[in-house]
């Protein structure tokens, strides 16, 4: 069935955590504070391995096509985690009771329910399935995890990617190290110069979000000890290897630079190959240059706005700016390295006229070669207070979204994760 025919229902949950569809009413979604029924072009059956979240305090709103009314419902609102290499279009509607507690930190789509399955606004961006694990059993992951860390005893590092990653979070990017495919994480910051609003593994005592999903990195990895998870992850995926610095589970790493430069050189000098890549926020462009210098294949940076009163208002940078940001892409770009945007798409605020504008511009200036569309994890309701007094203008939509930075720069590319550069 075409997706431009499907209506699907408001899917909502009760008191008991039971999960189903409302027999009249239908789906609303939210792209920031307009509500309204879902785009044709953005419907897609919920992805596997993606979750249901039900939201505490949060009465769900409904559309009824008899009266062309929206109705409020006892029930919860119920919203959708998408699955890696899919972005989330729209949030679900629904009315916030006095006392409902800030959401944690995920990301809350849109999802409604037709034809015997679940619908999500949502887009697959890429089809790289790096992070799909359908078909590996749970307890062998935790098997080989702790073979591996018992094959490093000595390496922090690897302790702290099999034990705490692996076994606790269920991290997939360390899940992939662990079966020695695609992507290595490599953690190696506890300090940051950022105050991410919606930083994912440290909050501020005074924040008004209570739980992140994981915990920080607590020590420092030597240049040894990412060299040697370097090493044994090149022995392993001989094929399209990618070695990445900066993951959700540390600070900054550009922090720690001089030892970033130590590990890529002596990578490269043992005759190390593959992609190294880089997720920063880029605050430090000397630093970017040296790593550049050193081997450095790709620079994959953070970025929830082009305009710097909106980043700053989300960032909260200390001791850099978004001009800062701009002279290291420059300086990346300069030393030949494939440049990506970690770009948290919001509904409603990234697709708006001033932001698209903005980010035409910069993607333009500065020759970036790929956008990765994340969703930015945070709650629907909050992540707009942040900025009142800014004028963003209308929501174009995720496809109009997209087709305007692809027409501000020909051969911009978009996905989800960080590419093999061979």
């Amino acid at each position: 069935m075409a997706a431009s025919s499907i209506r699907p229902h408001l899917v909502v949950a009760d008191a008991a955590g039971h999960i189903y569809d409302h027999p009249d009413l239908l789906l609303l979604c939210r792209r920031g504070q307009e509500w309204g029924l879902p785009r044709p072009d953005e419907l897609m059956p919920l992805p596997d391995e993606s979750e249901l979240f039900r939201l505490p305090g949060r009465r769900a709103v409904g559309f009824d096509p008899q009266t062309g009314q929206t109705e409020i419902m006892e029930e919860l609102a119920v919203a959708a985690f998408v699955a890696p290499a899919h972005t989330l279009t729209a949030h679900p509607v629904y009315v916030s009771d006095p006392d409902a507690p800030v959401l944690p930190l995920f990301a809350y789509g849109a999802v409604g329910f037709a034809n015997d399955r679940l619908y999500v606004c949502a887009k697959r961006v890429d089809t790289d399935t790096r992070q799909i694990f359908r078909g590996i059993a749970r307890t062998r992951l935790e098997s080989m995890a702790r073979r591996l860390a018992g094959a490093y005893p000595e390496n922090r590092l690897m302790q702290h990617l099999m034990f705490n990653c692996v076994l606790r979070y269920a991290c997939p990017a360390a899940r992939n190290l662990c079966l020695g495919r695609y992507e290595a994480p490599l953690p190696v910051s506890h300090a940051c110069n950022a105050r991410c609003v919606a930083c994912i593994s440290q909050q501020e005592t005074s924040s008004k979000i209570c739980a992140t999903p994981q915990n920080r990195l607590r020590f420092t990895p030597s240049a040894r000890e990412l060299v040697e998870v370097m090493a044994h992850h090149g022995r392993k995926e001989t094929r399209a290897p990618v070695f990445s610095f900066g993951q959700g589970c540390e600070g900054e790493p550009l922090l720690e630079a001089r030892r970033l430069v130590e590990a890529v050189q002596a990578f490269r000098a043992g005759g190390g190959v593959g992609t190294i890549n880089l997720n920063s926020n880029a605050s430090l462009p000397g630093a970017v240059a040296e790593l550049a210098e050193a081997g450095l294949s790709s620079l994959r940076v953070s970025l929830n706005s082009a305009r710097s009163e909106v980043y700053a208002r989300y960032y909260r940078p200390e001791g850099y700016d978004f001009t800062d940001v701009r002279a290291s892409v420059a300086a990346a770009k300069a030393q030949g390295l494939f440049v990506s945007l970690n770009l948290l798409y919001f509904p409603g605020v990234t697709d708006t006229e001033r932001e698209i504008e903005a980010l035409a511009d910069f993607i333009a200036a500065s020759g970036v070669d790929m956008v990765q569309l994340r969703n930015l994890n945070i709650d629907p309701e909050y992540y707009p207070t942040l900025f009142a007094g800014i004028d963003f203008g209308p929501s174009t939509g995720f496809a109009n979204f997209r087709k305007r930075l692809q027409k501000s720069r020909p051969g911009l590319r978009f996905g989800y994760f960080n590419p093999y550069l061979g």
